[in-house]
């Protein structure tokens, strides 16, 4: 079986740093073979000294990489380049500004020809350290690419004092706990720390979110727990004090993340059966949910994640004999009823 080709689907705000984060993959010395795929080629700014040759929409980049543009359907530029001989190390999808990132990542879990030769590596989501204060205000969706995230690049750090940050990074963690946060500037993050993460892969969502299992942090995703001055004392999530707070924006209000966990082993069938209703009643309200599951009489922790309503789940390894079994599970999403999350997941006790 030849090996999927990875896709990292880069999304943030206009002048967040995308441009210049896709211009080091296109232009760097990294000897890998990038695909960037981006919507309007003019925007991107690519030097056109750096192009080697146009093929259509397909333009060669001088370190071996190609830039192409979407004016049309994802999945045909997909299939062009999936057909281009020697392949690519990874492939690497930027939305537009605007855009919600879910029905591109959607793609890569429905369309069974983009599915047999691509793998979704991961959301990165590019975010100004400097502007985001202002944007959680005004855009809708610049909450939704923060929140729809597994990873956060948190760029111009350099604009900023030490204590903005943390508060940027509280009121990102609120959005979304689960994404890990890499400060940069200029967007100088190391490339191979963005792609090939294994963002979507089930097999790794606790070796990229080991903190995502350990219940003394209350809330999983806490890197920079000891400076979270808004975070750092509540396990049972922050709605009590979140209205005195200038976090709840017009914007803002409404999408958080929420964190389960649950001490008893639970019935395979009906946690199964609950998650699935779960997703149908609230699908498009429900950006991104993960969780790892003791189910009674299996000795394999349960693992799931969901992106909107598409669902995927599956036995992975063993629980071992060191580690509390218990469930835990977050959901990140719009107008989510805590109260009722937390009363089906505890009904599913076996």
């Amino acid at each position: 079986m030849t090996s999927k080709t990875p896709v990292t689907v880069l999304t943030g705000y206009l002048g967040a740093g995308k441009t210049t984060l896709l211009n080091r993959i296109l232009t760097e010395d990294h000897g890998k073979k990038y695909a960037v795929i981006v919507n309007e080629f003019g925007e991107v700014g690519i030097d056109n000294e750096l192009i080697v040759g146009a093929d259509e929409e397909v333009f060669e980049m001088n370190n071996g990489c190609v830039c192409c543009t979407v004016r049309g359907d994802l999945i045909r530029v997909l299939s062009g380049l999936m057909k281009r001989k020697g392949g690519f190390d990874a492939i690497v999808v930027e939305t537009t500004g605007l855009a919600d990132p879910g029905p591109v990542a959607q793609t890569f879990f429905v369309d069974d020809d983009v599915r047999a030769k691509t793998e979704l590596d991961s959301v990165t989501t590019v975010v100004d350290a400097m502007h985001l204060p202002l944007r959680l205000a005004d855009s809708k969706e610049a909450v939704e690419q923060i929140a729809f995230a597994d990873q956060i690049v948190l760029n111009k750090t350099d604009l900023v004092t030490e204590h903005q940050l943390r508060d940027v990074e509280a009121r990102i963690r609120r959005l979304n706990p689960l994404a890990p946060i890499h400060r940069a500037q200029r967007s100088n993050v190391p490339l191979d720390q963005i792609l090939g993460r294994g963002g979507f892969d089930l097999n790794r969502i606790t070796e990229i979110q080991p903190e995502f299992l350990n219940p003394a942090h209350g809330e999983p995703g806490h890197v920079h727990d000891e400076h979270c001055e808004h975070d750092h004392d509540h396990h049972d999530h922050d709605h009590h004090d979140h209205d005195h707070h200038h976090h709840d924006h017009a914007a803002e209000a409404g999408i958080r993340g929420i964190s389960l966990t649950f001490d008893k082993p639970l019935n395979g069938n009906k946690v199964t059966a609950w998650l699935n209703d779960v997703l149908q009643a609230q699908g498009p309200d429900i950006l991104r949910a993960k969780g790892i599951l003791d189910v009674a009489g299996e000795n394999r922790r349960l693992v799931f994640q969901a992106v909107h309503m598409i669902l995927e789940g599956d036995f992975q390894r063993d629980w071992r004999a060191d580690e509390p079994r218990f469930s835990r599970m977050v959901f990140i999403g719009r107008n989510l009823d805590e109260a009722a999350l937390k009363a089906g997941f505890e009904a599913c006790a076996a």
